[in-house]
């Protein structure tokens, strides 16, 4: 096994692109390493992009905001001016781990790990996050959503590397929400998750909406349909009944030891309906 800690990210892009066997990266660890550990994994190669300048950086930008790969949760919660723009994004990621793995671990990482349960994705997908990406054919930026290709895979080719998750600047009347099930108080992994987030006209309706769904699909669901439920609205009951039996409705979840196909349907109806009410008092609707 080789170990590499590339001060550029063109070097880390150049040694994962020519790499042969198994390569992986590594920011966090907290996913990689664990892996190691229980020996479901054992790369060739392993790129610490810890190193390379502006990747363990959150700028704030005219556009928005940049988060680095290599940033972990727990910057993201110090960080005031992203708590005030993005609440639910950075909620979902205080809630990966314990407070020591969020110490390590990162959006970009839990986002390559590409479990569908995963808890720092359906708020970003909720966003309207972009990802950029680097490799050997250069610089990309693609939506959040079309990264998971499914279950532990990714749409990344080759020599590709996540340098950073772009947030768009916040407009006035505006709000996000995560909110997931587990059946601990704390570290467990997400059964069902909906995260959402609103902005509103200057009466208070609901003008434009973005809804997802996690550990309801192979991948992260985005739920148009749920979108159109919103517009128009100021959450009434009956919109909020019909938002949960669409998403409820959208979900193609499995059984398991930790959650039936009904259950997880039945839940997410509930954690949309929630969730969207907390987006909607953050952005200021009443």
């Amino acid at each position: 096994m080789r170990y590499i800690r590339p001060l550029s990210i063109e070097d880390a892009v150049g040694t994962l692109a020519s790499s042969a066997g198994t390569a992986a990266i590594l920011a966090g660890g907290s996913d990689l390493l664990v892996r190691m550990k229980g020996g479901f994994v054992e790369p060739d190669l392993i790129v610490d992009i810890k190193a390379v300048p502006g990747l363990g950086d959150v700028q704030e930008t005219a556009e928005g905001f940049r988060i680095g790969a290599a940033v972990p949760s727990a910057v993201l919660g110090e960080n005031t001016a992203l708590k005030k723009a993005w609440p639910g994004v950075v909620e979902a990621a205080r809630l990966i781990g314990s407070k020591q793995v969020q110490g390590r671990c990162t959006i970009v990482g839990n986002l390559c790990n590409a479990s569908p349960a995963a808890d720092s994705v359906p708020a970003m997908v909720a966003a309207g996050a972009k990802a950029v990406i680097v490799g050997p054919s250069g610089r990309r930026t693609i939506p959040v959503e079309t990264v998971p290709a499914g279950p532990g895979r990714t749409t990344l080719a080759k020599g590709e590397i996540i340098e950073a998750i772009l947030l768009d600047k916040r407009p006035p009347h505006a709000g996000d929400a995560y909110l997931r099930f587990i059946p601990r108080t704390e570290m467990d992994i997400a059964v069902v998750s909906a995260g959402v987030n609103l902005t509103l006209d200057e009466k208070g309706a609901v003008k434009t909406a973005r809804m997802a769904l996690g550990a309801a699909a192979p991948t992260v669901l985005l739920v148009e349909e749920a979108a159109e439920v919103l517009v128009g609205s100021k959450l009434d009951e009956a919109t909020l009944e019909r938002l949960a039996k669409v998403c409820s409705g959208a979900c193609r979840p499995i059984d398991d030891k930790r959650g039936t196909i009904e259950f997880r349907r039945k839940v997410a109806g509930v954690l949309a309906r929630r969730a969207a009410v907390t987006a909607y008092q953050r952005a200021g609707g009443k």
